[in-house]
């Protein structure tokens, strides 16, 4: 059986190295592009594989993203909406030129990034820092003493200093939240990195995101909250990729972490930890049909919400996502946490590992969760029955996944069966639906480490 497994595993791999090669025709030379410095350049520069990427739409049949027009990004732009940029500005001006207004820019637009992108680069060029985003009458020593619960009590911060520190995140949102409009295709070439920053992906329908390495979208101005659970907790705002009131939308080949400046760096304010990062990849307030395919998640605490909230709306026969060839590493929960939505989690490699681990797939209020073929690495003090969390949901369909505990062999395991054999109340085995949305064969749980493990990524696409 394992000859036949490492056989399907060798094929997948070349199978899926070509996943797309046909969807699109290569990009034309001699589109207009700004250039470090701004100096003037043009896209001719970029490789045959490069501008053949650029223009690549999400193949037929993967994923939600791909159902009725399926999801072309910025395939149709005209050679003068072809950029290359390497700076905060540059990208800015290639979304159309004004952050502010950027969500509203439909046109249809390719974008490569090569080198580093910092949120935080100032007009200037210069790196800011969070006390150039502060306001004048927030500091964190202050924030601290006022809001402690030894003298403020388990109630909500309010009140001057509070809102001295929403206004800092105000004007942190201006500067590292970078807005995305429909018809977007944005491409990292080698090594290309987004660093303290967010793409708002909030009404950008037919938008595509691949190959890029995200880090530390960190948050200057993190939100106590007394009552979050039963010591309070730190939460923090941006995250890496925010999907939002969007339809059609591929996050492919990308890598995420919390780059030099890990939550394990970070140091305990008022009993708890202080919380600097959110999500991953959040889609939330009635986004849907997104496919997220081949990415790497590294050593990040809150992965990817699925769900604004437990409120019963418009959130309701949307958030359908699929989840498929992802590496999930050393991450500790929202693996992903489901509100509501129709979501397929198939052939993906969680690696879990660590006291902090929570979770991996957490079953919400009306959720709808699709786990199959999906196999699970485990050290030491995880289990299997901790992969399920119950958020209030009540069914689960999971098969055909493989569990690989530390000093044990791989083996099937039931992942419903072993969650209600330790925990109440117990979830029903069937979330009533069946996907059809699925590019290629569905692969065997064994083989899907060596082809997650070679393709999952960022720099992994032939550029």
């Amino acid at each position: 059986m394992w000859k036949q497994t490492l056989g399907a595993a060798t094929i997948a791999v070349a199978l899926a190295a070509t996943s797309g090669s046909a969807a699109a025709a290569p990009a034309p030379d001699g589109a207009a592009a700004p250039a470090p410095g701004g100096a003037a350049a043009t896209a001719g520069g970029l490789s045959w594989a490069a501008r053949h990427l650029g223009r690549q739409a999400l193949p037929a049949g993967d994923g939600w993203a791909a159902e009725g027009t399926g999801t072309t990004g910025g395939a149709a732009a005209t050679p003068e909406q072809v950029h290359v940029v390497s700076s905060r500005a540059e990208l800015v001006a290639a979304l159309g030129g004004d952050n502010a207004t950027n969500r509203g820019n439909a046109t249809p637009k390719i974008i490569y990034v090569g080198g580093v992108v910092d949120g935080f680069e100032g007009p200037d060029g210069s790196t800011l820092d969070c006390a150039d985003l502060a306001d004048p009458e927030y500091s964190l020593p202050a924030y601290l003493a006022a809001y402690d619960p030894a003298v403020w009590g388990r109630v909500a911060p309010s009140g001057p200093l509070e809102a001295a520190r929403v206004r800092s995140v105000t004007n942190q949102t201006r500067q590292t939240q970078i807005n995305v409009g429909p018809n977007t295709t944005i491409v990292g070439l080698r090594d290309a990195r987004l660093t303290g920053l967010t793409l708002m992906l909030d009404g950008a329908h037919n938008t595509i995101v691949r190959n890029l390495t995200f880090d530390d979208a960190r948050d200057c101005f993190p939100a106590w909250s007394p009552t979050d659970g039963a010591a309070g907790n730190w939460n923090s705002q941006y995250d890496q990729i925010s999907v939002r009131r969007s339809e059609h939308v591929w996050i492919d080949h990308n890598s995420f972490t919390d780059g030099d400046n890990p939550d394990s760096g970070q140091p305990v304010h008022l009993g708890r930890p202080y919380q600097v990062h959110d999500g991953s990849v959040d889609v939330t307030h009635t986004a849907s049909l997104v496919t997220v395919s081949y990415n790497r998640f590294v050593g990040r605490d809150k992965v990817m919400l699925i769900g604004s909230s437990n409120t019963v709306g418009p959130d309701v026969g949307r958030l359908k996502v699929s989840l498929h060839h992802n590496l999930f590493d050393g991450v500790l929960q929202r693996l992903p946490r489901v509100r509501f939505g129709q979501v397929d989690v198939w052939n993906n490699h969680y690696r879990l590992a660590g006291d902090g681990f929570e979770y991996a797939i957490g079953v919400g209020v009306q959720s709808a969760v699709v786990a199959e073929n999906n196999f699970f690495s485990l050290a030491a003090g995880v289990v299997a029955d901790d992969l399920l969390y119950d958020w209030g949901g009540t069914a689960v369909t999971t098969r055909g996944n493989w569990v690989r505990a530390a000093g044990d062999r791989a083996r099937p395991v039931d992942l419903v069966g072993a969650y209600n054999a330790a925990h109440e109340p117990d979830l029903a085995p069937d979330a009533g639906w069946t996907p059809t949305l699925r590019r290629g064969p569905v692969l065997p749980a064994p083989a899907v480490p060596v082809v997650v493990g070679a393709l999952a990524g960022a720099d992994r696409l032939p550029l």
